[in-house]
């Protein structure tokens, strides 16, 4: 047999599944709207592989509720990216990418989010998509910022869109030259910034945005330290270290209340939570843990102990809670924040291993009606709080929905 007699005679290769038997096969229907526009997309494959990995993509749509998308070179033309929470990004579990500590990036198409799946729809990198959502964005930014009477400058556009601008330093970074710049997103149409010396200019516009009632997206603000932006680390002796801490609880506040919305109650009662202040200022996240029930505990500073009737037992050191062995916690599966429940309840002896950081009588005093108050005892060196509760706020902060706030 000739050279050629051996091609000729080679079996032929098998064809490629089609896309209707490949949506049979995953128990799919054939009229799901929008797949006829996309399926040009699937022709295109000519790899059975591939075809079945763009069918597995139309499953993961149809299985969490999404929509399938326009054809790519319709849909472009709609894209921009956000910043969300990264509790946020990971409960809606569409395509995101970690920005920085506390907030991703994602990319919506119009109205919608865009799930994973849409890549593999569209034979599109997650890079080269994001890539063109910001090229839209900057071509969208016409404008300078604007200076308000606090000396802080924000964003003009008002659009919905302004805090995802944090992620065009081309905007902003120019703003004060040679100084260590500091910027807020306090709502999605809110970008601010300030240079270091204005940082309390900084949350007073913080304290405003909240005062508006606009949907807080990130409240502790951010740092550009070279050409990494974080969220600001403020260490005592600090002066605005305190405020920030505060941000920074009423952020988690924000996600443990949605949170809350998606625990299984038969896992038990998810811990009150709230922010108090020691006599010095310093807020500190506190915890309630009340005897009878499983609770869900969130990783606080404090954990305040109540009885079966509510009679308090004092606050401690939540990070001390190990020294109790006979109580061993279970993380809870869930989004966001940590969560660890418990079933038992410590005794008596149990709690005085703990880190006392305010008595029985200090925690009652604190939990009495304003202006209804016992005289405060002394604290002592192991129990830092007054009994008179929550310091003032900063004058910044004032009348911003800080200071001691317990969960709803």
């Amino acid at each position: 047999m000739g050279f050629f007699d051996r091609f000729r005679s080679r079996a032929d290769e098998a064809p490629l599944p089609d896309l209707s038997a490949l949506l049979e096969a995953s128990g799919l229907p054939t009229d799901l709207p929008g797949l006829e526009a996309l399926a040009p997309g699937f022709e295109a494959h000519r790899k059975a592989e591939e075809r079945e990995t763009w069918v597995q993509a139309v499953a993961q749509c149809h299985a969490l509720g999404r929509p399938l998308p326009e054809p790519w070179i319709d849909a472009q033309d709609h894209i921009l990216p956000e910043l969300v929470p990264a509790w946020l990004a990971e409960r809606e579990d569409c395509w995101s990418r970690g920005f920085i500590d506390g907030l991703s990036q994602r990319i919506r198409v119009g109205e919608v989010v865009m799930p994973a799946a849409w890549l593999t729809l569209w034979d599109q990198s997650a890079d080269d998509v994001l890539e063109l959502a910001l090229d839209h964005l900057l071509h969208r930014s016409e404008g300078a910022f604007e200076r308000l009477p606090s000396g802080a400058y924000r964003s003009p556009w008002r659009d919905g869109h302004d805090a995802a601008r944090l992620l065009l330093p081309e905007l902003w970074q120019g703003l004060f030259k040679d100084q260590h710049p500091f910027l807020a997103i306090p709502a999605a149409d809110t970008l601010l910034a300030v240079p270091q010396i204005l940082l309390p200019k900084l949350m007073d516009e913080v304290g405003r945005s909240l005062k508006t009632g606009a949907k807080p997206l990130q409240l502790a603000v951010i740092e550009r330290i070279g050409d990494q932006l974080m969220t600001a680390r403020l260490q005592d002796p600090h002066p605005m270290s305190a405020p920030q801490r505060e941000l920074k609880y009423m952020d988690l506040l924000e996600a443990l209340r949605a949170q809350e919305q998606d625990l299984d109650p038969a896992l038990g009662l998810a811990a009150p939570f709230s922010i108090v202040k020691t006599s010095q200022g310093k807020p500190l996240s506190l915890a309630l843990w009340t005897e009878g029930t499983p609770v869900l505990l969130p990783e606080t500073d404090l954990i305040a102990f109540a009885g079966r009737n509510g009679e308090p037992l004092g606050l401690f050191a939540r990070q001390t809670l190990p020294r109790i062995q006979e109580l061993r916690g279970e993380a809870v599966a869930i989004w966001g924040p940590r969560r660890v429940r418990y079933e038992g309840f410590p005794n008596a002896e149990q709690l005085s291993r703990l880190e006392c950081f305010a008595t029985a009588a200090q925690m009652k005093a604190m939990q009495s009606p304003s202006g209804n108050k016992p005289a405060p005892p002394r604290p002592g060196p192991g129990a830092p709080f007054s009994a008179q509760g929550a310091a003032p706020l900063p004058r910044h902060l004032q009348g911003a929905g800080l200071g001691v706030q317990e969960k709803e």
